[in-house]
């Protein structure tokens, strides 16, 4: 097989190596080269988009191939501007873009050369997210277009793993753009789950992508990429995979250890509660996006019964508070036929030691998982953001759970944001789940890690609860280190002190999950983006106790 060169970005940094995985000739067809060509199309259904004056001075940027690549990168902020910050890591954004074909498309997942890159110099779905978001809110929007259709391209794709297909409607875990020497041009090699530690399918993806088709249309105003039938396919494979019947009795997802952020083995197997917020926000989007043709009547039946039973089921069944917890510490086991409290035959003896000390007398949050006889008690941040921000959790549950942050900034927060999740496994418990991971040993990376681009996810849940100050707080913060440090992936220890000790520099996410923080404190109306209003009709009669009555 001949040497593929990869072109990973714009800064012409090439590798050499021999072909692997699956490779995928993305032969755009001619209709989404004229679709991508099309004048916009506005459409008034969707919110006016908010004016942005802040980002009005810019300077230009040249692609690999040495034309104007059509980027903007804003160099003061009224505000903004007291910080040097901003503007360095606008430079890191750009230089991190990839291109394909002459066309932006993503960007790399981090830009450190000084180690093996593996598949950091890869295009995730999951990471560029808060990289198209800052693009969006710079008015940047060709490039979140470009990775919206080519990723939805990758998707059409027929995907093996060893001798098993996948689902048709599953989105890769990310890709890269490679040059072949032989034919002289550039196509892309796609992972989907086969090159993946443990060989897990990404389950979040694509929920993320749906929620950024939203997220586009409704900051641009321009429905005429979501109503694009190829993009209305994509998001009925991708429902489809979710809303299949099967042996569930439960409305949420079961997935497998690693299927989302947490890509590495750290007892999230069931009902995780990142996946489970995603699927609730991408339900909701898709609601909002699909059109109501025949095909796409049927979807939304689906959803709405869905987003019912499944709004129930978490805001009963995963959420904890002090009186809630007392519950569950006096519980009888061994309960039959309807009437039982103990609905899954959960041991009290099974509460662990620290969640008692954990939970504060006002505040309360989304555990990590609820299956039969398993209630996993530990805080995990991106999913109780989430559930703010889609409206999941109702108004006062969005309320406890930014009064239990403020309760234990020490420990949630500490001296870098954000924890990842808390505590971490250690010891025997670390052997038994992780498997005696080397890489997730106690407060470090998925295990207690401190993580700066959970800082636009925190930021955008202040905002909504009307918190900003707990916002500000942490984004001053990681402002004392997060340049100094040359833009880590995550920090380690248990109040996030150290660098982590795997850590990749200059990691993409962590510098846009920052500028969009900034931005999104900065003008609010960028919220709209990556917030759903509470849907009173899904609100059901709250049997347990909760946070604020105490």
């Amino acid at each position: 097989m001949s040497p593929l060169r990869i072109n990973g970005s714009p800064n012409g940094n090439v590798k050499t190596l021999g072909s692997a995985g699956t490779i995928f000739e993305a032969e755009d067809s001619d209709v989404l080269l004229r679709i991508m060509e099309r004048p916009r199309a506005i459409n008034v259904s969707f919110e006016e988009r908010p004016s942005n004056e802040l980002l009005s001075n810019h300077f230009e940027c040249l692609s690999p191939h040495g034309r104007r690549s059509g980027f903007n990168s804003p160099r003061s902020y009224t505000s903004f501007e007291a910080h040097a910050m901003v503007g360095e890591a606008w430079e890191n954004m750009k230089r991190s873009i990839v291109y394909y074909r002459r066309q932006p498309v993503g960007t790399v997942a981090a830009m450190d050369h000084s180690v093996e890159e593996l598949n950091y110099d890869q295009v995730f779905v999951r990471d560029f997210v808060p990289s198209a978001l800052a693009f969006l809110m710079n008015g940047e929007e060709e490039v979140v277009k470009n990775f919206l259709l080519k990723t939805l391209h990758l998707q059409s794709w027929e995907k093996m793993i060893d001798q098993f297909k996948l689902g048709e409607g599953v989105m890769p875990a990310s890709f890269k753009v490679i040059h072949n020497p032989v034919r002289n041009r550039e196509i892309l090699i796609a992972d989907f789950g086969e090159s993946a530690i443990g060989r897990v399918a990404p389950v979040d993806s694509g929920f993320w992508w749906i929620i950024l088709l939203r997220a586009y249309t409704r900051h641009t105003g321009d429905s005429s990429l979501a109503e694009m039938p190829e993009c209305q396919r994509g998001m009925r494979l991708i429902l489809t995979l979710c809303l299949s019947e099967a042996f569930d009795t439960f409305p949420t997802l079961l997935c497998a250890d690693g299927c989302c952020m947490i890509d590495r083995r750290m007892g999230v197997y069931g009902y995780p509660i990142e996946i489970q917020a995603l699927f609730f926000m991408a339900l909701r989007c898709a609601l909002l996006l699909l059109k109501e043709d025949q095909e796409g009547k049927e979807f939304i039946e689906r959803i709405v019964k869905r987003l019912h039973a499944l709004s129930f089921h978490m805001r009963n069944y995963f959420w904890l508070d002090l009186k809630q917890l007392n519950d569950i510490y006096r519980y009888k086991t061994e309960e039959y036929s309807h009437t039982a409290v103990n609905k899954f035959n959960v041991m009290p003896d099974s509460l662990p030691d620290w969640v008692f000390d954990f939970m504060p007398t006002r505040g309360g949050y989304f555990i990590g998982n609820v299956s039969p006889a398993k209630m996993d008690f530990r805080w995990f941040c991106l999913g109780n953001c989430v559930a703010i921000l889609s409206s999941l959790a109702t108004p006062e549950q969005a309320s406890a759970i930014m009064d239990l942050i403020e309760s234990r900034w020490d420990e949630l927060v500490g001296e870098m944001p954000l924890k990842i999740c808390y505590p971490a496994l250690e010891s025997h418990e670390w052997r038994i789940v992780t498997g005696c991971d080397p890489k997730n040993t106690r407060w470090s990376y998925h295990n207690g890690g401190s993580w700066p681009v959970l800082l636009w996810l925190l930021t955008a849940a202040c905002i909504k609860t009307g918190r900003p100050q707990i916002a500000r707080r942490a984004i001053e913060l990681a402002e004392n280190r997060l340049s100094k440090d040359h833009w880590p992936e995550y920090y380690d220890g248990k109040t996030g002190r150290y660098i982590g000790k795997q850590a990749r520099k200059f990691q993409t996410w962590s510098i846009s999950g920052y500028l969009v923080a900034k931005m999104m404190l900065e003008d609010p109306s960028h919220l709209g983006m990556i917030s759903l209003e509470e849907d009173k009709q899904m609100k059901p009669l709250m049997k347990r106790s909760t946070s604020w009555t105490c």
